[in-house]
Order: C-alpha cells, then structure tokens, then sequence
C-alpha cells in the first residue's frame, strides 16, 4: 500500500467540498441534470491535461487500453452516474436530508463488497472508524432536522431512505470499479494509471451525459456554454478531486479511501462556517468529532 493514498484522500474531500460549494453559484442557472454534466464536461480537459503532463513528466506513451480496462471503467463510469440519479430521486421524495445522509453508507459497503469480492480484509479497528465515520455523518445530516434514532430506523424504510442507500452502493460500486480499471494498465505507475482512467471515465460520462441532454435538453446546454466561467472553476475543481480519489482507490483498498474521504463533511461545514458566516451548532461539534475519531482510527489501523 502506497502512502500517498492519505494525502490523496485528504486533498479529493477537500476539493470535492470546494466544488460543491462554488455549484452553489450554477443554481440559479443551471437545472440539476446540467449542475452534473459541466462536472465531466468541464473537468475532461483538465483530466486530459493532467494525464498527459505526468505521462510526458514519466517519458511513457499512453498504456494499452485493453478489453477488461474498458469494462470496469465503462461500469465506474456508469454506475456513478446511476448513483447520482437515485440520490437524486431521493431529493423527490422530499428526502433531501435523509437521502444524502444514508448514501453515506457508502463506506461500509464497500470495505462489505471489498472484503467478499477482492479479499481485502480490513483489520478491526478500520472497521470500528468506518462505522464511528458513517455514525458522525448520519448525526451531522439528522439530528439537526430533529429526526430521532426511533424516527431514524423509521426512515430506513421511507423510499427517500432507499433511494440513498441505493445511491450509496452504486457509488461503492463506482470506486471498485475504478479501482480495477487501474489495475489493467501496464507500463505505467500508480498516478499515470489513475490519471488515465480519470481521462476514459470521465470521456464516458461526458458523451453519455452531454448526449441525453442534446437529446432532451436543448435550453440547459445553452445555458451550459453561457455559464462557462463557472462552469470552467467547477470543472477544474472536479478533475483535482476525482484525480486524488482514484489515486487514492489505485494506492490502497477503497475503505479506506472513502472514510477518510468523509473529512469532506468537515470542509464543507468550514466553508458553511468561514465563508457563509452559518453558526456552528452543538450537533455539529458532535458529528464532526465523530467523523474525525473515525478517520484517525482508520489511519491508526492503516499504519
């Protein structure tokens, strides 16, 4: 297990908090399907260049793409997208909170998935962070819209909740995924291939995407071009974040990955917090000390 996996992780919740926060601006402008598509759309050019300056820094040509790289990178691709699509079904169920909150459970289904598919045995105390982790993000996205643990296991139920948890393991699904597809790239090292299936997946995403909104859409990829200033900002931001994650996925098992990833809840409470003046209130403190114990245990474990 490579050690840059940790600063990898760290910075993609950093930079994932970040864009989240600047599509705030997109709002306004943009629907929810075209918010999603600049993501790739604005990010591939960023990936190619990335790519392409570590390949010619490495003085490697591009790998070869081969037949079983294509298949778990066209299954990253999709089923991320699939995963973004059912939590926002979820947010339609008026289950913006609860949707969020139980797609979080990401984490733990994939150190499940992990551990039966790709033998990737977590040690316990990984294990205890991953749930400590998930805990501190069910408290941060809950408690504070006074939803109790009774009502919580009622949730579990209500198709908001199921939409999430749905979104959860497509996107646990999407990190394995990817996680394999920088597997099937020789002749380069960790970060060439996992810049690389950065530039594939998100080139996927992008024509499936841009495709279906050309198709259904005409007024939001208008506005998509008018937008482009920010549209460019978040576009970068995205292809930083998604070029530490999948480093993160081909350096160590993808658990670990995505609990440390959870300091991305830090960051954007600190964004809400610094930046948008919103007070800090005692649940937070609590979540977020969670999610920090969370994440240490899991360093601790990894060490």
């Amino acid at each position: 297990m490579s050690p840059i996996w940790l600063p990898a992780s760290l910075l993609g919740g950093l930079f994932q908090a970040w864009r989240t926060a600047l599509q705030q601006r997109l709002r306004s402008q943009l629907s929810i399907s075209g918010a999603s598509l600049v993501r790739y759309l604005y990010g591939l050019p960023f990936a190619v260049i990335f790519a392409a300056a570590w390949l010619a820094l490495q003085d490697v040509g591009v790998p070869e793409l081969t037949t079983d790289f294509w298949r778990a990178a066209t299954l990253g691709a999709v089923t991320q997208m699939a995963g973004t699509i059912l939590l926002i079904m979820s947010f339609g169920h008026r289950g913006f909170v609860v949707g969020t909150a139980f797609s979080k459970t990401e984490a733990i289904q994939v150190a499940l998935v992990t551990a039966v598919l790709l033998d990737e045995h977590l040690p316990l105390l990984a294990w205890i962070g991953i749930m400590v982790g998930v805990a501190g993000v069910l408290v941060l996205a809950l408690v504070g819209q006074g939803i109790t643990v009774r009502q919580m296991g009622r949730a579990l139920r209500q198709p908001a909740a199921l939409c999430g948890l749905a979104a959860g393991s497509m996107f646990a699904c999407a990190a394995i995924a990817i996680k394999l597809a920088t597997s099937e790239l020789a002749g380069v090292d960790l970060i060439g291939s996992a810049l690389v299936t950065l530039v594939v997946v998100m080139a996927v995403q992008s024509a499936l995407h841009l495709g279906w909104v050309a198709a259904r859409d005409r007024d939001t990829l208008q506005a998509i071009w008018r937008s482009w200033q920010t549209s460019v900002q978040v576009g970068l931001l995205s292809a930083l974040g998604s070029a530490c994650w999948y480093i993160g996925f081909a350096a160590a098992p993808a658990a670990l990955v995505r609990i440390v990833g959870q300091v991305e809840v830090i960051f954007t409470i600190g964004f809400a917090h610094f930046y948008l003046r919103d007070p800090v209130r005692w649940h937070e403190v609590v979540g977020l000390l969670l999610v920090a114990t969370g994440v240490v245990l899991a360093l601790v474990a990894a060490t």
